[in-house]
């Protein structure tokens, strides 16, 4: 793995109201568990995007998600493709609400490049 992943988020979201919760977020779950080289940045970034979509979150984090999926080098295709296999297993409508989202975020990827 070439790219450490550092994220402060937490701390600017929600550092003084919940400090624990910060540290949780950006030094354990991003900063550890985002960082162990088991998984390469790709392959991690699939799995949450998934793992969102399975739960019906479609939220800023998905967004977020897809975009640093796309990032780390999952092509348009890929995420068509895990969004697919994903919505048999965890519910169509859970698949059309994540499609709206990486749509839109593979298209302003398109836009930037032309």
């Amino acid at each position: 793995m070439t790219e450490k992943i550092v994220q402060t988020a937490g701390r600017k979201a929600l550092g003084e109201f919940a400090p624990e919760f910060a540290h949780f977020n950006d030094d354990i779950l991003f900063g550890e568990n985002w960082n162990n080289p088991d998984l390469d940045l790709k392959t991690r970034s699939l799995i949450t995007v998934v793992a969102l979509v399975a739960q019906g979150i479609t939220d800023t984090s998905l967004k977020f998600h897809i975009i640093n999926a796309r990032t780390h080098g999952v092509t348009r295709r890929e995420m068509a493709a895990a969004i697919t296999h994903t919505a048999f297993y965890a519910g169509w409508p859970k698949a059309w609400a994540a499609f709206n989202i990486a749509k839109d975020v593979y298209a302003q990827n398109e836009e930037t490049r032309s």
